[in-house]
């Protein structure tokens, strides 16, 4: 059994566990974290279990150790088979409705013989609910409403962080591969824009038998519910509470339903719109570009406007291409009308230098040699260590008297590695605007980042003089996370961005494109108003670790969305180039 195999059966475990209740839910955790171990788990799982060191993957003890073996060498577990004899068929689903006991399911299935919650939905409807013993017609009412609550909650479910849904959407494609029908998948709806946030992860996916693959997907063994949309989609709802779409296509059929599955609807509908002046229509069903007067049914394109990328689509429609992260309705079709798009919008290869990296000397829990070492083994040129300064003394910021050691060791650490470490801060916007550290100091950096860190309910016009007066310090300085949000946690504070843009735009300042996951700050809305005023800027990770290094690729997510082009950006340029623009004295 592979590792897909493994982790269904211990979710199973868990879940059936979970229904015995008592002393059982604390094994049920225990079962279900293995579960998201093995899921996760990148390495070579045969050989872990073969040394017998399957307790070295963090979640699994020794007594999960055991069933994982039995899973893997003899496909069965004897504690799920022991469980399975317990509990009638479709229990863990039909317990997903508030109000069903354990007890009233095994009335259910014996009188009525349903096995999911679509089965005990139409037996309600059919008034067959009412006439098994201990229900009676307010019951099945109550059921139905309870069904019906599972729908609104579907609809009041959080969007999930980037990259949690990146994360399991990579896992969901690692699975879709050990199919022998797969063909090809990609990342499609708002994940594949680089939204800051998703509502439902979806994928599309080619196959020689897309109905094989759809079966494999429903396999996957961290779904609790699933839903037919339609031959071609499945939706289901994850052990994490994630909702997952695939679309399964033939691989003829896929580059048009990559880019109708892409959206935003906005665009599409626009898409539409200039194919039908072109007496040409994008079948939403059979995934095809057509002409409107072809009314066949074949699922394959004609011959004349077969298309194998989504680019032949545009340019079909007299379109430039239009990248996934731009593809919002917000003027891209219009600049793609007449060939306008930026050609050369930033990308992950153009980064060569990691900026706003924090070490052990502040709130960092990696040290300056292994952020340089993580940094150069990501083909970095150069990195900024840019600890807190001394206001944030929560974050550990970094004294006078400390910075001097750490410059100390960064000239140890650089006589170890070829990339070049730059010296720097994350210096506080104070509440006059001031920079913490005197200007001596700064005077010496390599480069700075300002921003606030505190007084985040400052009125609006306070915060924008205090944010002006800051920008207008005669030092350059790169402005860090500009308006201090945290996603779903702390909205951006208030202030006249306007007015801070066009001070910005005089001033000796860059604006920071914040990669943390959580922040993704400035909004692309703000950085096409920068952009319109020629501000620079810098695409930074904010690393608080080393494995925080990889922010970067949202950075470049959230430029992308925003337009900003390769030349825009500081660090796209090499080591000199970049030093001499973001030097504190220029």
């Amino acid at each position: 059994m592979d590792k897909f195999g493994i982790a269904a059966a211990l979710q199973e475990i868990a879940s059936l566990l979970e229904l015995k209740g008592g002393e059982n839910r604390f094994k049920a955790r225990a079962y279900r974290a293995g579960a998201r171990a093995i899921t996760g788990f990148s390495g070579d799982l045969p050989k872990l279990i073969d040394r017998n060191e399957l307790t070295t993957i963090r979640g699994i003890g020794s007594a999960l150790a055991s069933q994982i073996r039995q899973l893997h060498f003899d496909n069965s577990s004897s504690v799920l088979q022991a469980l399975r004899k317990e509990f009638p068929p479709g229990v863990l689903e039909l317990s997903t409705v508030p109000g069903l006991t354990l007890a009233r399911i095994r009335k259910l299935v014996e009188a009525l013989g349903v096995s999911s919650v679509e089965e005990l939905k139409k037996a309600a409807e059919a008034g067959r609910v009412r006439a098994v013993k201990g229900f009676g017609a307010k019951t099945e009412q109550q059921l139905l409403n309870a069904i019906a609550n599972l729908d609104k909650r579907e609809q009041r479910r959080p969007r999930v962080h980037i990259h949690h849904a990146e994360r399991i959407a990579g896992q969901i494609i690692d699975y879709l591969q050990t199919s022998s029908t797969f063909q090809e998948a990609s990342l499609a709806g708002s994940l594949r824009r680089w939204k800051e946030t998703v509502g439902t992860i979806r994928i599309v996916a080619s196959a020689r038998k897309p109905t094989l693959l759809l079966k494999h997907f429903l396999r996957f063994p961290l779904i609790v519910r699933k839903e037919m949309l339609d031959e071609n989609t499945w939706v289901v709802e994850l052990l994490e509470g994630v909702k997952v779409s695939l679309t399964a296509v033939l691989p003829e059929q896929y580059p048009v339903a990559l880019l109708l599955m892409t959206g935003a609807r906005a665009h599409v509908d626009r898409l539409q719109q200039l194919a039908e002046m072109k007496s040409l229509r994008l079948d939403h069903k059979h995934f095809r570009l057509h002409s409107a007067a072809d009314v066949t049914v074949s699922r394959r394109p004609s011959k004349k406007r077969d298309v194998r990328e989504e680019s032949e689509v545009y340019r079909l429609l007299g379109l430039q291409y239009v990248p996934p992260e731009t593809r919002e309705d917000a003027g891209e079709i219009e600049a793609a009308l007449e060939g306008n798009l930026p050609h050369d919008l930033v990308s992950l290869a153009d980064v060569k230098g990691m900026v706003h990296c924090h070490t052990t000397y502040s709130d960092g829990v990696n040290t300056i040699e292994q952020m340089a070492r993580a940094a150069q083994a990501l083909g970095m040129k150069y990195l900024t260590i840019t600890d807190h300064s001394p206001t944030a003394f929560y974050a550990g910021g970094v004294t006078p008297d400390r910075l001097k050691r750490q410059w100390d060791e960064i000239d140890e650490v650089q006589a170890k590695v070829s990339i070049k470490l730059l010296r720097g801060t994350e210096s506080d916007i104070l509440a006059d605007g001031a920079l913490d550290y005197p200007a001596a100091i700064l005077e010496r950096l390599d480069v700075i980042v300002a921003s606030v860190h505190s007084r985040y309910k400052m009125d609006a016009e306070k915060m924008t003089k205090r944010v002006v007066a800051a920008m207008r310090q005669p030092v350059f300085k790169i402005w860090g996370h500009a308006l201090g949000r945290l996603i779903q946690r702390r909205p951006p504070f208030e202030c006249d961005m306007e007015r801070v843009l066009d001070v910005i735009a005089e001033s000796p300042a860059a604006i920071e494109i914040n990669g943390d996951p959580y922040r993704l700050d400035m909004e692309p809305r703000w950085l096409r108003e920068a952009r319109k005023r020629k501000i620079k800027f810098v695409i930074s990770v904010d690393a608080h670790s080393t494995g925080a290094l990889n922010n970067v690729r949202f950075g470049v997510g959230i430029a992308r969305r925003a337009w900003v082009q390769r030349r825009e950006v500081l660090n796209t340029l090499p080591l000199k180039g970049f030093m001499a623009a973001v030097r504190p004295v220029q």
